[in-house]
């Protein structure tokens, strides 16, 4: 017998947000190279436990994580400036899109529903990742670390980004692929979807309105009242 995943109540989005890493991007599996590497020139070894409790923080959070895990010397802008030197060396070779957002990102503009950015991300970074795939106009605007004054698991940027686009939390259609951006869209009132990917699978959300496997899911598409290609 096939079973089919149960049909989900459609809401009211009048506009989604987008996380970044992970989301849009394959980047969390090269911020998981990058983390092994800055360790590995320490003589120490990433965890999975720590790698967890990195994904969806700002930089310099996620930094200061490593830091206190394995008594490092270092300061956080030091590490800063040698994890965008590795970063940036992966780019060209491994930087890709996850499956589905092509697509979707398609769908929303033919039936003109409004989308965002909403990262942790610092806003020099975000536009060198979008501006790589021409992805930056596509956008009605973007949010950055630079524009809210807490990080994610805070909702902050989340209510922000429902001001921005003009519509009460609950009509802003959050994706993320972290239990801390969850967290952070289900505490704005978001309609909150999780995406997780092999770094995040396993670990605890919050209870969230949708799961997916990828955007690429149907479930999505009937929710924002569209119909894939």
């Amino acid at each position: 017998m096939n079973i089919h995943p149960q049909p989900v109540t459609r809401p009211s989005i009048r506009a989604v947000a987008f996380d970044l890493d992970g989301l849009i991007f394959n980047t969390e599996d090269l911020y998981e190279v990058v983390g092994v590497e800055l360790l590995r020139r320490r003589g120490k070894e990433m965890s999975a436990e720590l790698l967890a409790q990195m994904l969806g923080r700002r930089a310099r959070t996620a930094l200061q994580m490593m830091i206190e895990a394995h008594d490092l010397t270092d300061s956080v802008k030091q590490l800063e400036r040698e994890t965008d030197e590795i970063f940036l060396g992966l780019l060209d070779g491994h930087l890709k899109t996850m499956p589905g957002v092509v697509e979707l990102m398609g769908a929303l503009e033919e039936a003109r529903i409004p989308k965002s950015i909403a990262t942790s991300s610092r806003r020099e970074y975000v536009e060198n990742i979008l501006g790589r795939f021409k992805f930056i106009e596509r956008f009605d605007f973007i949010l950055s670390a630079e524009d809210v004054s807490r990080g994610k698991p805070d909702p902050e940027i989340y209510q922000v980004s429902a001001k921005r686009h003009q519509v009460v939390c609950c009509d802003l259609m959050v994706l993320e692929d972290s239990p801390n951006g969850c967290q952070a869209g289900v505490k704005a009132g978001c309609f909150t979807v999780a995406v997780p990917t092999r770094h995040s699978q396993n670990q605890v959300f919050p209870t969230m309105n949708l799961r997916l496997e990828s955007l690429i899911d149907r479930r999505l598409y009937d929710v924002l009242g569209l119909e894939p290609d």
